[in-house]
């Protein structure tokens, strides 16, 4: 059972877990943090009442329990590999890093380390566990967010896409799961833990809408098997960064606390 963490990223996400760890509000404690951006990193660790130190990520992977990466999934493969190696725990919170790495959950296995993956800005990925005990025949996933969400993704600039100026609902993409990550991975982990929570990245359909106006990011997602159907609408409010709700953060959180409980409730 880990007592204590260390924080991979000082972003948006990295910020908030910081925040609630000053406030008390975490159930275990922080070892340290490292970021790409020492001096941002350092920058914002100076206004919290009692900061952790700042490290290097050797120092932070040997201090530490486990590990959480809040910097996005170029770091993960790398971060993987040198935690399980150190036999530490990993959270990673670019669940979309899995699709292309699928050897980091064969390598948690083979050394033992725990992976976690929290469900993120997303919800319902009980029941889809639960129903893929059975048949599952169709899950697909609508996201819909403001086109300053969506500004930067690969698929829009390998293909010259411009929002700017959007003035009525676009679609985007369809397609597989597989694909939507790669083409939007800054926005889409959600969609990640979805498919790997069910029927997998090639099979999992997903849709995605640029809405001018939208002040929350949306997500539907749908699935039917043999169970019958399940239905979720989600209206998650951005945090500072427009990619990212705020639910996100509260689910690590959360993944926390299920770390560290005897007990467990749900699937």
């Amino acid at each position: 059972m880990p007592k204590s963490v260390g924080i991979v990223g000082c972003g948006t996400i990295g910020q908030a877990l910081l925040r609630e760890a000053d406030a008390g509000k975490l159930p275990v404690s922080v070892a340290g943090v490292t970021s790409r951006t020492e001096s941002r990193a350092r920058a914002f660790l100076s206004t919290l009442r009692s900061p952790p130190p700042y490290l290097g990520l050797k120092d932070l992977i040997d201090c530490a329990d486990l590990i959480v990466e809040t910097a996005g999934g170029h770091v993960v493969p790398q971060l993987a590999s040198e935690a399980f190696g150190a036999g530490k725990d990993l959270m990673v919170i670019s669940v979309g890093a899995l699709l292309e790495h699928p050897d980091i959950i064969d390598l948690s296995r083979s050394t033992g380390c725990r992976l976690f993956a929290p469900s993120g800005a997303i919800a319902g990925l009980d029941g889809i566990k639960s129903a893929c005990r059975g048949r599952v025949d169709r899950v697909v996933m609508t996201s819909r967010k403001p086109p300053e969400a969506w500004e930067g993704a690969p698929f829009l600039q390998e293909r010259g896409i411009s929002l700017e100026g959007l003035d009525q609902e676009q679609e985007l993409f369809f397609g597989s799961a597989r694909e939507a990550c790669r083409g939007f991975p800054a926005n889409l982990n959600v969609l990640a833990a979805v498919s790997l929570s069910g029927i997998g990245p090639d099979r999992t359909q997903v849709r995605i809408l640029a809405v001018p106006g939208l002040e929350r990011n949306c997500h539907d997602l749908e699935v039917e098997g043999e169970f019958g159907s399940l239905t979720v609408h989600i209206e998650n409010i951005p945090s500072e960064n427009p990619r990212t709700g705020r639910l996100t953060a509260l689910s690590i959180i959360r993944t926390l606390e299920n770390v560290v409980d005897t007990v467990h409730i749900g699937t």
